[in-house]
C-alpha cells in the first residue's frame, strides 16, 4: 500500500518553531508578536499563509509578507528542529509500517527546503517519496501533490491502493480531491470537532490505531 502522511501536525509538533520564527519575523519588520499557543490556528496552507494571518489585517498584502519571509526562512532553516518533535508513538508507527512493506510518502504544505530537512533528520532513510511546497506547484489542497507522488514511482491513482493521512481540513479536501480514503488524526493542530465536520473516513487517535485500522479494512 502507498500511504501518504501530512508531516506538520500529523508526524510531527511543529508548533514552536514555526511561532518561534514568525514572532522573529514579525518583531523584526516592527509588528506584534502572538503567543505560541496562538499559532495551531494560523497554520495549515504553507509558510507565506501563516505570515499573512499573523499580520495585523491592514497590512496583509504580498509585499508585506515577502519582506517578512526574507526574515522567516532563513531563521526557521537554522533552528526548524530546536523543539520540533515526532509525535508519541510516531517513530514506533513508522518503523512497523516499513517492515510490512508499505510505500510511505510525505505530502506537505511546508517548503520544500524544510520538508526535505527535517524529514531527514527525525525520519532518515523511512520516507520513499517527499514533497513540500514548490515553485509553480498548486498547494493542498490542490490534489497535484498527490499526483505527483505516485507519478514518482510510476503509479497511476486508479491502480494502486493508496491512503492519505493527516490532521487539517486542508488535508480532508485533499484527499477528497484525490479520491483517497482519508484518516484524520485527532492529536494535530485541528479539533477533534472541526475535522469531524468534514467527515473524514475514518478518526484515530493515537498512532498506533493506523496499524489497526490498516489490518481491518485494507
Amino acid at each position: 500500500m502507498i500511504i501518504i502522511f501530512d508531516l506538520d501536525g500529523t508526524l510531527i509538533n511543529t508548533i514552536d518553531d514555526l511561532g518561534q520564527a514568525c514572532n522573529y519575523a514579525l518583531s523584526a519588520c516592527g509588528f506584534p508578536t502572538h503567543k505560541i499557543e496562538d499559532y495551531p490556528r494560523l497554520v495549515g496552507n504553507g509558510i507565506n499563509a501563516l505570515i499573512e494571518r499573523a499580520l495585523p489585517e491592514e497590512h496583509r498584502n504580498e509585499d508585506t509578507v515577502l519582506r517578512l519571509r526574507e526574515y522567516f526562512v532563513p531563521y526557521y532553516d537554522e533552528h526548524n528542529c530546536d523543539l520540533t518533535h515526532p509525535y508519541d508513538g510516531i517513530p514506533e508507527l513508522l518503523q512497523a509500517l516499513k517492515a510490512q512493506g508499505h510505500f510511505l510518502a510525505v505530502a506537505s504544505n511546508k517548503y520544500q527546503a524544510a520538508t526535505e530537512k527535517i524529514v531527514a533528520q527525525l525520519f532518515p532513510d523511512t520516507f520513499d517519496v517527499v514533497l513540500g511546497e514548490r515553485v509553480g506547484i498548486p498547494r493542498k489542497p490542490d490534489p497535484q501533490i498527490v499526483y505527483d507522488i505516485l507519478s514518482t514511482i510510476h503509479c497511476q491513482l486508479s491502480a494502486v491502493n493508496c491512503l492519505y493521512i493527516g490532521d487539517s481540513l486542508v488535508d480532508v479536501v485533499t484527499a477528497k480531491a484525490a479520491n483517497l480514503p482519508f484518516v484524520a488524526c485527532a492529536w494535530g493542530f485541528c479539533t477533534e470537532a472541526q475535522l469531524a465536520t468534514a467527515q473524514p473516513d475514518y478518526m484515530v487517535y493515537h498512532p498506533s490505531e493506523i496499524l489497526s485500522l490498516l489490518n481491518k479494512s485494507f
